[in-house]
């Protein structure tokens, strides 16, 4: 089991839902716009599906929808990497959405995104659709259906294209626009050499200002320093030697008067520091002297970065930074221009691909029999005996991102007829029962332990529903399998049936949905055969439905 719960608030038309799931297959019934699919789309909500305002009932502010699931072991890395992991043994997956349409999401509590909601999905539920039959028509969702069933993963293949359809484009540009480049590669070649006779360094423009402006203003300095020095040590009075004098005073009565003692702490400290002070000036003035050499030396080399700084019309401080950036364009220039290099690049990405492709090649060439074969077993038993199922591969004139091969379902409908192509020969009813089919296939061999169906039965009925019914109870034994019908023959199969009704309650009308058994499930199988839930024909026949 996996899906043990799910709670609506103010959801379409449905005002509160709180329901339990058991193992096993279970149906969900209900008249024409009853709203028999709100579960399965409250539960594509709960997974990250794209909502809008349009899912809140009129008059709420907002609705809520919350599904409980088994957690799988398997998601417990990824729920651990991402910090979702609370230690509990089930997964609660909760998202509201306003009328603003607004929308929130959490797993297990902790705020989550609609992207890991996604992730989530494949490892819980496994939907398939009322309108699956469509999908065998194209070529895209067909070829999906065998990678799928051949647990084939295309994206290296994909990466592989991306890299080769790169380094294609690199070597085609460089073909045509070699000129050009041999042009861009001198140009950048002599403002290299021009920016490499300055030599910039990094941090060297701010430093080379302060030693200017340090050797600018020498004698300043100098002067500054030495009345510094007299004020504070050599001046008679000095302040050194004042401080000293008020210092002997109070030391002199400290005796007599204990509040003098942190004011001698602190004149002792101030004392310590015009000391601290001296001997600095001291060392500022041994270290500063007057270099016209200098000083020219530094004017010259400022002179030289501004010039250049105002020909390439950077600030001068970004001069460093620059030369790089135009070695790197050099090199890739450069790189261009390598003909012989970019065909080899070509050249590996190209075998790289293919060879990816080959190997999906064989993989869908395993798997493509085992497909057909499967298939057209489950075909003889949905009124279509005699049929034939073929997944063909056809070699394309030129490889694409997804491989070498198109993949196309081809059906022969009954014995003694060669197999075409599914879209041209397939009657609405045929493709209903092979997307059927298909999906029985392909879910025996999922990993979700959550099975869905949503109508994927129309267009079949009497035996055949029956078989229908017989399928799913028999995916049932080993998954969780949820169907949303209108067959009573394939309802009758369920392990548990639920009923999906609407309501008056004031102006407003709501959906309900409530499990049901005994003689209200065999009232709910009449109806669904048409009789009128109190027709006693129909109700003998809910009877040998339930009994079959």
């Amino acid at each position: 089991m996996s899906l043990r719960r799910i709670v609506l608030r103010d959801f379409v038309i449905v005002r509160s839902l709180d329901l339990d799931f058991s193992s096993g297959f279970c149906v969900l019934t209900g008249e024409t716009g009853a709203g028999k699919s709100i579960l399965v789309d409250a539960l594509q909500l709960a997974l990250g599906g794209r909502g809008d305002s349009t899912v809140v009932r009129d008059g709420a502010a907002r609705c809520e929808i919350a599904v409980e699931f088994d957690r799988p072991g398997s998601l417990q890395p990824w729920l651990q990497e991402q910090g979702l992991d609370d230690g509990e043994e089930t997964l609660l997956l909760r998202r509201t959405i306003d009328t603003q349409g607004r929308s929130r999401a959490w797993i297990s509590g902790s705020p989550a995104t609609l992207t890991q909601l996604r992730t989530l999905a494949d490892s819980l539920v496994d939907i398939h659709g009322q309108h699956a039959w469509q999908s065998l028509t194209r070529a895209d969702a067909v070829r999906s259906l065998l990678d799928g069933y051949a647990g084939i993963d295309v994206r290296a293949a994909r990466e592989g294209w991306m890299r080769w359809r790169q380094a294609r484009k690199a070597l085609d540009e460089a073909r045509e626009k070699q000129d050009q480049l041999q042009q861009e590669s001198e140009r950048l070649g002599w403002q290299i050499g021009e920016l490499d006779k300055l030599g910039p360094a990094e941090g060297e423009w701010e430093e080379l200002n302060m030693q200017h402006g340090r050797l600018a203003h020498a004698q300043s300095l100098i002067d500054a320093a030495r009345l510094a020095i007299q004020a504070l040590d050599e001046a008679e009075p000095s302040a050194g030697a004042l401080l000293h004098r008020a210092l002997q005073a109070l030391q002199a009565q400290a005796h007599l008067e204990p509040r003098f003692a942190p004011v001698i702490e602190a004149l002792a400290a101030a004392q310590a520091q015009i000391g601290d002070a001296v001997h600095g000036l001291h060392q500022c003035l041994s270290h500063t002297e007057l270099d016209p050499q200098r000083l020219q030396a530094l004017d010259d080399r400022l002179g030289q970065w501004m010039s250049l700084a105002r020909r390439y019309r950077r600030p001068p401080q970004e001069l460093a930074a620059l030369l790089l950036q135009w070695r790197q364009a050099l090199a890739d220039v450069d790189h261009a221009l390598d003909l012989g290099a970019l065909e080899g690049e070509e050249r590996r990405a190209r075998e790289a691909f293919e060879r990816d492709c080959q190997a999906l090649t064989r993989q869908r060439r395993e798997a493509a029999p085992r497909l057909s074969a499967a298939v057209t077993e489950i075909m003889q038993s949905l009124g279509m005996q005699g049929g034939r199922f073929e997944v063909a591969l056809q070699t394309l004139d030129e490889p694409q991102a997804h491989g070498l091969e198109q993949v196309e379902f081809l059906v022969a409908g009954h014995a003694g007829v060669a197999p075409r192509p599914v879209g041209k020969v397939a009657s609405g009813g045929e493709l209903s029962r092979m997307a059927l089919a298909i999906s029985v296939v392909t879910s025996r061999l999922g990993q979700a332990p959550t099975l869905i169906f949503d109508e994927v039965d129309t267009g079949v009925g009497g035996a055949v529903a029956h078989t229908v019914g017989q399928l799913l109870r028999q995916l049932g034994a080993d998954r969780q399998v949820l169907a949303v019908t209108h067959l009573p023959q394939v309802a009758a199969c369920a392990d548990r049936h639920l009923l999906v009704r609407k309501q008056q309650a004031g102006e407003g009308t709501f959906s309900e949905v409530q499990p049901i058994e005994g003689e209200a499930r065999v009232a709910e199988l009449a109806r669904m055969l048409g009789g009128g839930q109190g027709s006693e024909v129909s109700l003998a026949h809910a009877r040998e439905l339930l009994t079959a």
